[in-house]
Order: structure tokens, then C-alpha cells, then sequence
């Protein structure tokens, strides 16, 4: 009799995870509560990504001038916009679908508890369902978070996943948190033509990254208008009535400062889908934070329960999601038994979608410093490359870290046009540890923003 997986959550790890097992012979059924690809995916990431390439849109129309056309700035066709966005969710909600039914994946609509080692119960529309498994993956993702001194309306005072499908676009906006997902907020918002503030609690935006990154993306949105209140954290946000009807939205932070918006988005982390399956009746051990603990393998402390994707509490990224979820069919499989490499998140490689984009992989500047490491950093800016001039976009960079005794590439970050294409070839590098020679060695395209990358690593 095949092996009986049972997947909780259909996002990119459990969606991974349920077509590679089922290819490999086991018995799959995947239980999923709200939709198939994944909330954070599908309510959250493709839709904010949509945005963005159309605030880009608008953006690029700026720079037309400077590329022998007439500059004539776009209007911004909600109705479409939402069409858009809903268009391209249903296409991969329907792929995604397809594909887990193909591979003779059961999928079951409802919302998943264990009652026991081995069983978990199902709360469905037709009424609660038992499942008996052998092996179980928990990747059920995570949920916007919300502190006790705010309450989102949904309409004025909105968590990040209130922001689509966009109702109106606010004619000012208040963005609380200043890491990957609030930058680009602010970023999407200013493209629309919002008046943006910037709640940063620190004294740079994306805390975390090369400080030059985030030095230009600081100084793109000051150049748009953004206010940035640095070394603030808000402690209130309230909704009140403006003297012509109107509702406002009031941000209050503990160094006193006060900003007034129509909107107001937090952006503030999440917390893991973890409250609801009764982690306890399985033995499955969870840290402070509600997060699975999982080991290098992707398994709990039951070494027949797998968690991965966000819930797992690594790199809350899709990528990592997809590769995690793969790794844990191959576990459970029994393909581990031969040789297996596994996951290193140092070495996952990300991005921020903004203008300009920032991407990076591997070991950063700033922390091989701090570690004290020997390294070599060589930068080479955009400027220098035909294709962004021929762009009419200069802006950015490319730096490259890599061990001076024996040029392996250890690290990289990009600002620039396409960086979150471009940081592959660094991504390539560093997992595969190539030096900085081979890169120089390849035959890149003339003319080309890749250019850079083989100059960087002279």
C-alpha cells in the first residue's frame, strides 16, 4: 500500500512538496482552507507584484522624455487594474489546481486540526473529516501581524493584504514598517501618485541590508515626495473626522511625531498559521513565537511531521518555500538515504521590487566585517554600462564579495534595473562556489546590464 501523505496548506512549499511526492509513488491529499497557490501567495505577493509593474509602468513613462518621445503620463484605469490582478491570480490558481490533479493529488477544502499522531480532523462544508496519514507536512503559511494598539477597519486602516484588490488609491498614505515589504509599499503607492510618510523605526530603511542599497533607495523616495520619520516606532493609529466629512487616518509615534493620511498600511511582519491545528494533540513542538521547529531536514521534533514555508520560521520566501517543500518529499520518500544536499538559507538569494530594485545573496559586506572575515568587495556602478544609459536609467549598482585567496564568490547585491534577474548569476556562484574568474570568463551580451557583473568581478 503507497505511502499516505497529507499536506496541510496549498501554497508553494505544500504544493511542492504534493506533486513531487505523488510522481514518487506515495498517496497524497492536500488540505487547504482558503486557496489553492497559497494565501500569502496569491492574496499578498502576485497581487502587490502586479502593482508594482504597473506603478512602473507609470513610473518609465516619466523617463520617455529623455529617450526621444513625448512625455504624456498615464491614467490609471481601476476597473482594469482589478480585472488584471484577478486575471493572472485564477490563471495560476487554475494551473496550480490542474497540475495537483494530474498527479493524482486529493485535494480537500476545509480547515485541518490533529487530533492524534497520525489523524487529523477536517472541518469542511459537507460536515468534519478524519484523516489517517504516515507522514504529514504543516506549511500553512502566515498572516499579516497586528498589535494590540491598532485595529484595521479594512477600509482606512489597512493590513497589507487589505490593499488588494485596490478599492480607491489614497490620496495620502501613512506605511508602518520600513523592511522589505513596507519599502515597497511606499514604492507602489508613490507610483499611483499618493502622498507617502514612511514610518522607519531605525535610522535606514530594509534594517539588514548593504546600507549603500538602501542609501539610494532612500534618496529615490525623497526625490518622489516620501517623508521619512527616522528612529520613530508607532504606538497608535486612529481613524478620525476632518473638518470637511472626510475620514482620516492619525499615526501617533512615541517621539511624538504625528502624521495625518487618508490611509494607513501596517506593515509590521507576520505571524505563523500555527494557532488553529492543535499542534499539541500530534506532539509537534513549536517555539515562543508560534513557528514549527524544524530541523536541517524539515522535520519536527515527530519525525514523521514536516513543516515548511514560512510556518517553518526560515527565509519567508517562495523560493525557499518551493525547495523546502521538495526536500521533504524526498524525505519522506526515503531519497535522503543517498546522496543529499541540503538546504543553505545563508545562500538563498532575494529581492525587493522597488525603483530602483535591490537584490542580494549570500554574505554581505556589512557581516563579513563584523565576523572579521578577509574579503574582497569590488563595485561597479550602472553608469558605466551602455544598456543603462541606452535605458535611460543609470541608477544603481553591482557589488560582488568573494574570498581574496581563492576569488569564490561568497556574496553579491545589485541595485538597478532587473536586479532580481540579475542576482542569479551571482546566486549561481556562490551556491555552485565559483570564483570571480569563471564569471569573467563567460561570454556575456553586448549591450547588456550583465556587463556589469563581469566588470564587478575583475
Amino acid at each position: 500500500m503507497a505511502l499516505h501523505f497529507v499536506i496541510i496548506g496549498g501554497g508553494p512549499a505544500g504544493n511542492q512538496a504534493a506533486t513531487y511526492a505523488a510522481r514518487l509513488g506515495a498517496k497524497v491529499t492536500m488540505i487547504e482552507r482558503d486557496i489553492v497557490g497559497g494565501a500569502a501567495h496569491l492574496l499578498d505577493c502576485i497581487p502587490s507584484k502586479t502593482m508594482i509593474a504597473t506603478g512602473g509602468a507609470i513610473s518609465f513613462s516619466h523617463r520617455i522624455g529623455g529617450m526621444g518621445l513625448v512625455e504624456a503620463p498615464p491614467e490609471v484605469d481601476i476597473e482594469s487594474l482589478v480585472r488584471r490582478i484577478d486575471g493572472i491570480k485564477e490563471h495560476m490558481r487554475t494551473d496550480t489546481t490542474e497540475l495537483l490533479r494530474s498527479q493524482g493529488v486529493e485535494i480537500v477544502m476545509g480547515s485541518a486540526r490533529f487530533t492524534g499522531t497520525h489523524t487529523i480532523a477536517v472541518d469542511t462544508a459537507e460536515g468534519t473529516r478524519t484523516i489517517n496519514f504516515d507522514a504529514a507536512l504543516i506549511a500553512t503559511g502566515t498572516r499579516p501581524r497586528i498589535p494590540d494598539w491598532c485595529q484595521p477597519d479594512g477600509e482606512h486602516i489597512l493590513t497589507t493584504r487589505d490593499c488588494y484588490p485596490p478599492k480607491v488609491f489614497p490620496e495620502s498614505v501613512t506605511v508602518i514598517g520600513s523592511g522589505v515589504t513596507g519599502v515597497e509599499f511606499v514604492h507602489m503607492f508613490a507610483s499611483f501618485g499618493a502622498k507617502v510618510s514612511l514610518v522607519v523605526s531605525r535610522q535606514q530603511v530594509l534594517p539588514g541590508k548593504d546600507p549603500e542599497a538602501a542609501a539610494i533607495l532612500e534618496d529615490d523616495f525623497l526625490s518622489r515626495g516620501v517623508r521619512l520619520l527616522k528612529g520613530a516606532r508607532a504606538t497608535s493609529i486612529e481613524r478620525v473626522e476632518s473638518e470637511d466629512g472626510m475620514p482620516r487616518v492619525v499615526v501617533r509615534c512615541d517621539d511624538g511625531r504625528v502624521v495625518e493620511s487618508s490611509h494607513a498600511v501596517l506593515a509590521i511582519g507576520s505571524v505563523p498559521n500555527t494557532d488553529t491545528l492543535d499542534l499539541a494533540a500530534a506532539g509537534v513542538e513549536a517555539d515562543n513565537g508560534g513557528y514549527v521547529t524544524i530541523n536541517h531536514h524539515c522535520v519536527t521534533n515527530q519525525p514523521h511531521i514536516y513543516a515548511a514555508g514560512d510556518v517553518s520560521g526560515k527565509l519567508p520566501l517562495s523560493s525557499v518555500a518551493s525547495v523546502q517543500g521538495r526536500k521533504v518529499a524526498e524525505h519522506v520518500m526515503g531519497l535522503h538515504t543517498v546522496e543529499h544536499r541540503h538546504l543553505d538559507y545563508d545562500k538563498a538569494a532575494s529581492a525587493i521590487f522597488t525603483e530602483p530594485e535591490i537584490a542580494d545573496v549570500g554574505l554581505a559586506e556589512a557581516e563579513a566585517f563584523a565576523l572579521g572575515r578577509k574579503i574582497r568587495v569590488t563595485k561597479v556602478p550602472f553608469a558605466t554600462t551602455p544598456k543603462a544609459l541606452i535605458n535611460n536609467d543609470p541608477r544603481g549598482f553591482v557589488k560582488i564579495v568573494s574570498d581574496p585567496a581563492t576569488g569564490v564568490v561568497l556574496g553579491g547585491s545589485i541595485v538597478g534595473q532587473h536586479a532580481a534577474e540579475l542576482i542569479s548569476v551571482i546566486a549561481l556562484a556562490v551556491t555552485a562556489n565559483l570564483t570571480v574568474t569563471d564569471i569573467v570568463e563567460s561570454l556575456l551580451v553586448h549591450p547588456a546590464l550583465a556587463e556589469a557583473l563581469a566588470q564587478a568581478a575583475e
